[in-house]
């Protein structure tokens, strides 16, 4: 929960430059009022910045977003046919040729296009509520590198489904053994580590959580993420590595703040990973858990396994 001065620093900013930020996003011909667009961008503040944030660094902050994006987008999401209109004329084939790039097939990257679509237009509904995934785009970066990630993701997703768990009889079958506990008494992670780590993975921009879901979780390699997201091989091992390294830091300071030393907090992160265990499939879901993620929770480890050649979340280095 945002705390007092932090609302008032955010409402402050945005009744501020309500005029203007509607005006530079066009938001009259997109349908949308001095109010709505308002109430989106309080939202957005309140959400993205931080908690010490004053009047001024908000308004800088609503200054970088991209407004004329973020207004079609939203006025998408509300229904505003118009919208739609021209939604569909600056993205449908910049989407298909993303699809085509995924899926590396046309009937596939039609089919998975035309999900996409149907997603965006909002043809669920839930409690009478029309849900369209154009209402979770917020502006801070671009519009079609957020239709990217949510492609990448809804391709991602049907891989997930189309895998078959082994059940355990058909282990035992194969005669896998399965290791007894072990008996030792192990230490405790500290109380704080698991909600700072979530905190962390929480704050995550939507590309992030699926390039570290994507390589973490579901083992694809790099260059079957770069192709997903239309970048360089080596773009997506820098940005591993960075992740992993601004995640510890994020969390060596989540750690602090909750009045830990610099040393406790570092001791805090050399925990053995499997007495840590967090729900990562469901903070690195981009859609909700129950569609985009199996049940099972995932410990640190696995993230821990795989992460090379950088250093991982717990590394001194």
């Amino acid at each position: 929960m945002r705390i007092a001065n932090q609302v008032s620093a955010t409402q402050s900013a945005v009744a501020a430059l309500r005029a203007e930020l509607h005006a530079k996003a066009d938001c009259q011909k997109l349908g949308l009022t001095q109010e709505s667009f308002a109430v989106i961008l309080c939202e957005i503040g309140e959400k993205y910045l931080p908690a010490s944030a004053n009047e001024t660094e908000a308004r800088a902050f609503f200054l970088t977003l991209r407004l004329e994006e973020l207004a079609l987008a939203r006025a998408c999401a509300a229904g505003h046919e118009f919208a739609w209109e021209l939604f569909l004329t600056r993205y449908r084939e910049k989407l298909y040729q993303s699809a085509l790039r995924i899926a590396r097939e046309d009937s596939a990257a039609r089919e998975l296009a035309d999900t996409l679509y149907a997603d965006l237009y909002g043809t669920t509904s839930r409690d009478g509520k029309r849900l369209c995934k154009l209402a979770s785009y917020t502006g801070r970066g671009s519009l079609e590198g957020w239709l990217r990630t949510v492609l990448a993701q809804e391709y991602v997703n049907r891989y997930r489904r189309q895998k078959r768990l082994v059940s355990l009889d058909e282990e035992n079958e194969d005669g896998v053994q399965f290791q007894a506990p072990d008996p030792e008494p192990v230490a405790a992670p500290h109380s704080h580590l698991e909600s700072v780590t979530d905190e962390a993975l929480a704050a995550l921009a939507s590309e992030d959580r699926l390039v570290l879901a994507a390589y973490f979780l579901d083992g694809r390699t790099l260059a079957d993420i770069a192709r997903m997201l239309g970048v360089h091989e080596s773009t997506i091992s820098r940005k591993l590595d960075k992740l992993a390294k601004s995640l510890r830091k994020q969390i060596l300071a989540g750690l602090t703040r909750r009045g830990l030393s610099r040393r406790q907090a570092e001791e805090a992160l050399d925990v053995d990973v499997r007495d840590l265990r967090l729900d990562i499939r469901r903070r690195l879901a981009q859609e909700s858990p129950d569609r985009a993620f199996s049940e099972k929770t995932v410990e640190v480890k696995t993230v821990e396994a795989r992460a090379r050649p950088g250093p991982g979340i717990g590394s001194n280095s």
